[in-house]
């Protein structure tokens, strides 16, 4: 056995990707709120950072030669102005760290935006459980139903129904409640609370509780005639299957009640809610802040787009943090520190003028190639993969992608997102192209013009579609009438009175 070393050398190619290309991409597919967030923290933790006095007009990206630098009054980035801006720091830092609050206006009497921000931001919400359990706590109940009741209160899903079962509920609570306790203390949540029909184990029990809380004038908002109530609450309680499945003749035949006894009760039972849990506390609605602004030039007949940045502040390197990340009469450490800023600031202020470029080339394109779209509607929407925007712009498709990923467009048709403008389709009888989009809204169209009495079947729909020029299969139609929420030719059949 003999050890031997010897040297020996060898060429290959790896793909790294670099910070900077990194924060590139996390930028380009940042939506305009997103991107505000991080401009706010890379401001807070990027000394070298900072935003441009309105007015002030500044290149995003500019070679270091030709930086403004400031006035004649500006800190030369020596050392002693080092130590200058340090000394700023420790009385400032002095200031919000002492045990008074902070000063809400700053020394010169302008307000402080930061503070105003926090003290106008809106308080989150109750949520389901806590605002029921606030009520629970002030209704007229026995006490050992209190603590069964709450579990109860505090295990209810969104809609505000209870999937939990009495020994799921001992399981998660560790208590020794019977069943007869719980069952107590669940008909007390479901009466105690409103709106009615809150705490039901399914539907089918939240909605007999509202027939039954309207029956007894608790639910000012379901006002019906007694008949039409009692009826739906035989239908419920009886026939719910065949009511389900749009049975209303067997339902006419079983229970012996009139096709217009029926029919009015089944106009009261779709004003009961599905989900009472949503009234108490619904879902918070997140703004939708477009991107991009498209507008009509009537003089030129183009839309034209233009970015919706106008929030977002102008940012710029330092000039006294560039100069001394270069001065070598600066404390080393300092050097290596304010350099380091400097960088990572260069490399954010390029990534957000690499954002707005190549966002702006994407849609320039989308325009063009779906100005049919905006002309006549969603149904004009052709097929259009982001291959052939990403080959026409030189462009991959993964920065496509990621230029319309959560991207919003205002246009003259509303709010759209801008990825609903890739889209697969099919060729048309006359050689162009329909996008998904379109057959969905011709589907939806086919269905409204059809006669209720008579629903069109699956094979029906795609008939008629295809007499428009586009051939589908009779699964898509079923898929697509899904996506549309659209029931099916059965449920949608209307019964004469």
């Amino acid at each position: 056995m003999r050890f031997e070393a010897s040297q020996r050398l060898r060429t290959g190619q790896q793909l790294r990707m670099v910070p900077r290309l990194i924060q590139s991409m996390e930028v380009l597919q940042m939506p305009v709120a997103a991107l505000q967030e991080r401009i706010a923290a890379e401001l807070e933790r990027n000394v070298a950072l900072e935003a441009a006095e309105p007015g002030v007009e500044l290149d995003l990206v500019r070679p270091e030669h030709e930086r403004p630098i400031g006035g004649p009054d500006e800190d030369d980035g020596s050392a002693a102005g080092f130590e200058r801006l340090r000394e700023l720091e420790r009385s400032y830092g002095e200031m919000l760290d002492g045990d008074g609050p902070p000063r809400a206006r700053r020394g010169d009497g302008e307000r402080d935006a930061k503070m105003d921000a926090m003290a106008n931001a809106p308080d989150r919400g109750e949520n389901l459980a806590e605002r029921l359990l606030h009520d629970w706590r002030l209704a007229d109940v026995d006490a050992s139903l209190r603590a069964p009741g709450a579990a109860i209160v505090e295990a209810l899903d969104a809609d505000g129904l209870l999937h939990a079962s009495f020994d799921e509920l001992r399981a998660a609570t560790g208590a020794g409640w019977d069943d007869a306790l719980l069952a107590r203390a669940l008909h007390a949540v479901q009466s105690e609370l409103e709106p009615p029909g809150i705490a039901a184990r399914d539907v089918r029990e939240s909605l007999l509780l509202q027939v039954d809380a309207a029956l007894d004038g608790r639910d000012g908002a379901v006002r019906a005639d007694p008949q039409a109530l009692e009826d739906a609450r035989t239908i419920l309680a009886d026939h719910w299957t065949d009511f389900l499945e749009n049975r209303l003749p067997r339902i006419e035949q079983r229970a012996h009640l009139p096709m217009a006894r029926i029919t009015a009760a089944r106009d009261v039972l779709r004003r009961l809610r599905l989900a009472p849990g949503r009234d108490v506390a619904p879902e918070d609605a997140r703004p939708v802040m477009p991107d991009v602004v498209v507008e009509y030039d009537a003089d030129r007949d183009r839309y034209v787009a233009a970015l919706a940045d106008g929030q977002l502040p102008v940012l710029r390197v330092s000039p006294t943090y560039s100069r001394m990340a270069k001065d070598p009469s600066t404390d080393a450490a300092a050097r290596t520190f304010v350099a380091g800023n400097v960088r990572s600031a260069e490399w954010l202020i390029e990534a957000i003028h690499n954002r707005r470029n190549t966002l702006l080339r994407v849609v320039d394109e989308v325009l063009v190639r779906q100005r049919a779209w905006f002309d006549d509607g969603p149904e004009a929407l052709r097929r259009l993969e982001m291959s052939e925007v990403a080959g026409a712009l030189g462009l991959s498709t993964g920065t496509v992608s990621r230029a319309v990923s959560g991207k919003w467009m205002q246009t003259p048709r509303g709010m759209v997102e801008l990825r609903r403008f890739f889209t697969g389709g099919v060729e048309t009888a006359d050689g162009s192209s329909a996008g998904w989009d379109a057959i969905r809204q011709m589907v939806r169209e086919v269905v409204d013009a059809e006669d209720r009495g008579a629903p069109l079947s699956d094979e029906a729909i795609a008939a008629r579609i295809k007499e428009r020029g586009i051939s589908i299969a009779r699964r898509t139609v079923v898929k697509y009438r899904e996506q549309l929420g659209i029931p099916s030719a059965r449920h949608r059949k209307s019964h004469g009175t």
